[in-house]
């Protein structure tokens, strides 16, 4: 959609779109590979799922695959950090040390609970920790944009934008990390949310001629959808393998780190006050990209908080549950949720690229489209009868 690589009008250079690939590959690929590995380990290590009376799955399964997201994730960045067409975005900014950094702390926590276990609040603990380790190394929410009451931008103090940051990114993990509950799910769902941001990502470099400094939200979102991508086939149903809260909970660290990334970058003097839409799009992304996995979440605890149980107790009526019961199988209940979510997310990313004319008949026939094949097993039975 954008092309290949524009020149930059200031002589700097393009948006490095081949590269940018090439990243995403090499997360994929190194991704599968260790994957392999990891489940041999994971086995011999005893950090193998049991069935239990909530799950889906029959048979014990290995976990631990947010290993080898991890280290396709770390070694794409690597590969980044040689390309001279990418290396200069690493000379501006912290970013990606810092998620880097907060992901080997967030993958560190997942794989004690993935072999030992860990109680709610020591993992919240671990949560906070990886979010605050983002704010420490300079990943922040530092700029608001307030469309009302002629207030404009907000230049948030480091107490705000920490507090923020910090809420923002471990609502994120536990949302990906509640709607992990399917093979393939949570996967999936970060492949398409990280390229619906990477394409939001390009966006900006676009308008801004490929200025380097735009480069680490393009560049995580990349890596990312590469390591989902790479991981996916281990783990699409049947799964040999689950990403445990090793990762999804780095899915959700990385989403997070990858918009606040961005939202540093949407300057409004770039833009305009008249384009509302574009200096608001981080945070409608956000939304955007993790609206059903909230909903999932904030369905559960008021579920749970009036069954007067803790919100952390699990249960089987997530929505993925509630799909299966409508008579979908485990494959259509992911590509449904997939549907879904990539009709949200894209929207909001295409809708920063061209004009909303073009994005609203696109999101309305995307609507309809989730809506029946959601119901379609009721409605083949009302046909039956």
């Amino acid at each position: 959609m954008l092309g290949y690589a524009l020149e930059s009008t200031s002589g700097g250079a393009g948006v490095p779109l081949r590269e940018l690939a090439l990243v995403g590959l090499t997360a994929a690929g190194i991704t599968y590979f260790i994957t392999a590995l990891v489940r041999i380990s994971a086995v011999r290590l005893g950090a193998v799922a049991v069935p239990r009376q909530r799950d889906v799955h029959v048979i014990p399964t290995p976990r631990l695959g947010g290993v080898g997201m991890y280290f396709g994730f770390v070694c794409a960045i690597g590969l980044a950090a040689q390309l001279p067409a990418l290396n200069r975005g690493f000379s501006y900014t912290h970013d990606m040390l810092a998620v880097i950094t907060a992901g080997l702390v967030i993958v560190l926590v997942g794989i004690i609970d993935d072999r030992w276990g860990l109680d709610a609040l020591t993992k919240f603990v671990g949560q906070l920790t990886a979010a605050g380790v983002l704010v420490i190394m300079g990943v922040s929410w530092y700029l608001l944009y307030v469309p009302f009451a002629d207030i404009g931008t907000v230049v948030l103090d480091p107490l705000q934008a920490g507090l923020l940051t910090v809420a923002i990114t471990v609502t994120t993990i536990n949302a990906i990390n509640f709607v992990d509950g399917l093979d393939g799910l949570a996967a999936g769902l970060g492949l398409i949310a990280a390229v619906a941001i990477c394409l939001f990502s390009l966006g900006l470099l676009h308008d801004q001629g490929g200025d380097v400094s735009y480069y680490p939200p393009a560049l995580i979102t990349a890596a990312l959808a590469g390591a989902c991508a790479g991981f996916l086939p281990h783990n699409f149903s049947p799964a040999r393998i689950f990403m445990g809260d090793s990762g999804a909970m780095l899915i959700g660290l990385m989403l997070a780190a990858a918009s606040t990334s961005a939202s540093g970058r949407v300057a409004r003097s770039a833009y305009g006050p008249a384009d509302m839409f574009t200096l608001l799009s981080p945070l409608i992304l956000v939304a955007a990209v993790m609206f059903i996995p909230m909903l999932d979440m904030i369905m559960a605890v008021i579920r749970r908080t009036r069954a007067g149980v803790g919100f952390y107790t699990p249960d089987k009526m997530h929505l993925h549950h509630r799909l299966l019961e409508l008579g979908h199988s485990q494959r259509r209940v992911a590509l449904l949720i997939y549907l879904w979510v990539g009709v949200l997310a894209f929207s909001v990313a295409l809708g920063t690229l061209v004009p909303m004319r073009v994005v609203m008949p696109i999101f309305g026939v995307g609507l309809l489209i989730a809506l029946v094949a959601t119901f379609a097993p009721r409605i083949r039975r009302r046909l039956a009868r």
